[in-house]
Parts: structure tokens; sequence; C-alpha cells
């Protein structure tokens, strides 16, 4: 997803939390996905390393269609790639996108 406009649309959507990542959702006719990894979580390769963690995850998944944000929290930069994949499963399920 590109621009402010989508990501403040998503603000609206329905959310549910984990313990690394955060969800919000709307239902649309495609898939779109945007990820936000702030500078909290860390330098530029450790948010790159949990971006493209986050991605692989959601590939793996084939989502129904809708618009989604993930929002990774500090705590994403030390969890592997077993615990994300469970975190964004339960953010997904809590936020009701899966079941």
């Amino acid at each position: 997803m590109k621009g402010d406009r989508a990501f403040q649309r998503l603000r609206k959507g329905k959310a549910g939390w984990g313990r690394f990542v955060g969800v919000r959702w709307l239902p649309a006719p495609e898939v779109r996905v945007g990820i936000v990894v702030s500078k909290k979580v860390g330098k530029a390769v450790v948010r790159n390393k949990v971006k493209r963690r986050l991605r692989e995850i959601l590939r793996r998944l084939h989502l129904p269609k809708a618009h989604l944000l993930l929002v990774a929290s500090p705590e994403a930069r030390e969890a592997t790639y077993a615990e994300l994949f469970q975190d964004v499963v339960r953010a997904l399920k809590k936020s009701g996108l899966i079941q």
C-alpha cells in the first residue's frame, strides 16, 4: 500500500493485537498489505529483517481479500520466525479476518 490516505482509512478497520504485531483490516476487492516497522524496533538492518519475515508470513497464509495493515512492536526484533508466525495468526484471528 502507498500513500497516507490508505493508511488513514485503515485506522477505522477491525483490529487485533498480538505480542509482537498489531493488525488492522478492511474488506476490499483485492489483497493489499502495508507493513509498519518504526525506528523503535531498531536500526535499518533489523527493521528490514522484521519486514522480510512479515512479508513471508503473509505470503504463506493465503489471506482473504482485504486491505491489511501490520504494525510491528519493538519486541518483534527479538522474536524468532516461528514466534512471529504464531503471533500474526493470533492477531488475525482476534481481528476476525481468519478463523
